[in-house]
């Protein structure tokens, strides 16, 4: 008899345990979120685009979710290092600012990279857009666009033309023009685009790709010949520059992009809250300046949108990379 009292305890012992256990997890999966602070991990350090971009959503967002959310700068292989962290965290409460390359080409550019950018993302919003400027020596030939594309053409490999490094966009972005415009110059890399800029000037050079900001700057100050923006039709970063069609270059469209992106861990309903806030963030008027005085054309997709924009970019800068066999190793 005693057994039996204690088979019967135990057996309600049993029970009770497996319903405390579910009812803590369904408090758990129903519990609000955020309930605690918000990582944004940034590839780049402090002061760069990437991190700039990163505290000037951080503020308002941390308002809108009533918890902190802080920036955290995991500098190292071209941002390839945060994007691992955030690939793998399991928190829900760690997100990426992350450029293009991150999201679309790293694992092409290098078998070695530790996560897969098609695969271990959810996208949560394409935050600002900017075309590159193809720029030119000051006393480069041609009285226009398409009048130095044909001198470019004529020079054949005798010209060369300067990147930030093996496997960025303005390496990329000048092999598919190339490919696009029949031009040979051969490629010349260095540690950044001021190099490039600087080597431009000093007759190292004869074009590269370089951010608006950064063009600009040189075009205004008289030292370097801005050939035209690298998108379609004008951006508004640049208004005054040519497009690429104006150039005689048609169909040719190439920028850089930053993004939010979340672990695929991440629960859907969290990924489209924070999609919603970030986006109208990035649009509201005062962020909005804020994003284009640092050289964004704001966007502030869906998720949906971010995903289109990560897949047509991996085809695109992918079908370059393979063809001419590009590797950052």
């Amino acid at each position: 008899m005693r057994s039996s009292h204690r088979r019967n305890a135990l057996f309600f012992i049993a029970i009770s345990s497996m319903f405390t256990w579910a009812s803590a997890q369904n408090n758990t999966q129903n519990a609000p979120w955020p309930n605690k602070a918000v990582r944004i991990i940034v590839g780049f350090p402090g002061g760069s685009s990437p991190d700039l971009t990163a505290r000037t959503l951080a503020e308002p967002l941390s308002k809108a979710l009533g918890q902190p959310v802080i920036v955290e700068n995991r500098v190292g292989a071209g941002g390839n290092i945060a994007a691992d962290l955030v690939a793998k965290a399991t928190d829900n409460h760690t997100l990426g600012l992350m450029i293009n390359g991150n999201l679309t080409i790293a694992k092409l550019l290098n078998p070695k990279v530790p996560y897969d950018p098609l695969k271990d993302f959810k996208p949560v919003s394409l935050v600002g857009v900017s075309p590159l400027v193809l720029m030119a020596p000051q006393n480069a030939p041609g009285a226009d666009g398409p009048a130095f594309l044909a001198a470019a053409r004529q020079a054949g490999d005798g010209w060369s033309y300067g990147s930030p490094g093996v496997g960025t966009v303005g390496h990329i972005g000048m092999e598919l023009f190339k490919a696009q415009t029949g031009i040979k110059p051969v490629h010349v890399p260095y540690p950044g685009y001021a190099q490039v800029a600087n080597a431009m000037i000093g007759g190292q050079l004869h074009l590269s790709m370089l951010p608006p900001a950064l063009a600009t700057a040189q075009v205004k100050g008289g030292r370097l010949r801005a050939i035209g923006v690298t998108s379609s039709g004008r951006s508004p970063l640049a208004p005054d520059l040519p497009s690429m069609a104006e150039v005689g270059v048609a169909n040719f469209n190439l920028e850089i992009w930053n993004a939010v992106a979340a672990p695929k861990s991440m629960p859907a309903p969290v990924v489209a809250r924070l999609s919603t806030l970030i986006s109208e963030i990035a649009r509201s008027p005062e962020v909005r300046q804020k994003l284009f005085q640092q050289g964004w054309q704001v966007v502030g997709s869906s998720p949906e949108g971010l995903s289109n924009r990560i897949q047509s970019d991996a085809v695109l800068l992918g079908r370059i990379i393979k063809s001419l066999a590009i590797s950052s190793q």
